[in-house]
């Protein structure tokens, strides 16, 4: 990067194009407010470096059993480390989700930071994350929200959700593995950077240690160019006419609306079929009338079932699943399942079909039926 020579100065430009194309993707202010990592959990980890010093023992920061452990271990870590006062936000088990009166309960004049799940990866669940936010910067605290698993099925707006920190996977949206953390710009400006003396000390630089993966942030760009053809040609419906959003911005919302609305036929079919099982019992929102406040991502146990056999069993006939518990295991725990295997875990996207849906749910039905 940086050479005073023609492809580097091309691969400079590449860098900067893959910054500004993820800045448009979650409606940043800047390019300079996007840091790119190998993954969500180190950049994570990375931030509860910086972050760490800006809090006292005593000090209390919230966190919930709805977590991905990617969005936990790393702050329970630095609590133990700085002596801070851990409090754990739970969701109702018989709903799916928070309720936010308790958030409010949790509360206290030494809140000073939050991390956020904005869509479980095991329940399916989409957090009100707007309003949580709005609650916790009430009260003065810094917010970090997990968008890992809602990001390849909804439209982000950091502006809008108003949250200092958010954080998602690239290979989520059909891209490489990378990880993309946006930044308050004044908050990114006033931390500390573990970096070189030979690092630029402004973000996001002082935040990429080492050398970067470049052909990581190049194909993010490919990733974005395919949501902005899926917003173009399939997603029209959703484009806006007139918005001061950036273009890019626009044709990437457009395609992540035209994505959830399609997706929405997918759990249908699923949570029904999984719901005619004797025994199944699926860990998600199953109102099909709720179904905006959930992504497709769907889960589900029965008593004596095996989720590892099932998903060697699907795997034999072409239908891949998850099994275990997928790195949420606050989720996994608070269903008091982390003891018999878990849950298989069902993903379809935008480019599943209907059929396909179906085809996994008869063979799972057709498994339960004799074990």
């Amino acid at each position: 990067m940086h050479g005073s020579f023609r492809t580097s100065r091309e691969a400079t430009e590449l860098e900067h194009e893959a910054h500004a194309a993820m800045a448009d993707m979650y409606h940043a202010p800047s390019p300079d407010d996007v840091v790119f990592g190998p993954n969500m959990t180190t950049l994570t980890f990375m931030m509860t470096r910086v972050l760490g010093p800006r809090f006292e023992a005593g000090d209390e920061i919230i966190t919930t059993h709805m977590e991905h452990d990617g969005n936990n271990t790393p702050w329970r870590t630095m609590a133990a480390e700085r002596g801070l006062v851990v409090k754990t936000l739970p969701w109702s088990r018989d709903t799916y989700e928070f309720d936010l009166d308790e958030l409010h309960a949790l509360i206290t004049p030494r809140t000073r930071f939050a991390s956020l799940n904005y869509a479980s990866n095991i329940l399916g669940t989409v957090n009100p994350i707007k309003e949580m936010v709005a609650t916790l910067r009430a009260a003065g605290a810094i917010t970090y929200v997990d968008a890992v698993q809602y990001a390849p099925h909804g439209p982000i707006d950091v502006q809008d959700l108003d949250c200092d920190f958010l954080v998602a996977s690239a290979y989520k949206f059909y891209g490489p593995h990378q990880g993309v953390l946006f930044g308050r710009g004044d908050l990114l400006t006033s931390l500390p950077a573990y970096k070189l003396r030979v690092v630029p000390d402004h973000a996001p630089d002082k935040f990429e240690t080492g050398t970067q993966s470049l052909e990581g942030q190049a194909g993010v760009l490919g990733a974005i160019e395919y949501l902005q053809w899926l917003g173009t040609t399939m997603g029209s419906a959703h484009l806006a006419t007139a918005s001061a959003l950036p273009r890019r911005t626009v044709e990437i919302h457009a395609a992540m609306r035209a994505m959830a609305q399609y997706e929405q036929s997918l759990s249908e079919h699923l949570v029904d079929g999984l719901s005619r099982i004797p025994g199944v019992v699926v860990h998600g929102i199953t109102d099909p009338a709720a179904f905006d406040r959930r992504v497709p991502t769907v889960s589900f146990s029965r008593p004596g079932l095996d989720p590892q056999a099932l998903a060697e069993f699907l795997d034999g006939h072409g239908v891949y699943v998850w099994n275990g518990h997928s790195y949420a295991l606050p989720v996994i725990e608070w269903l008091g399942l982390a003891d018999l295997g878990g849950v298989v875990r069902v993903g379809p996207t935008h480019y599943n079909t209907v059929a396909e849906v179906d085809l996994a749910v008869d063979l799972i039905a057709e498994y339960c039926a004799v074990h």
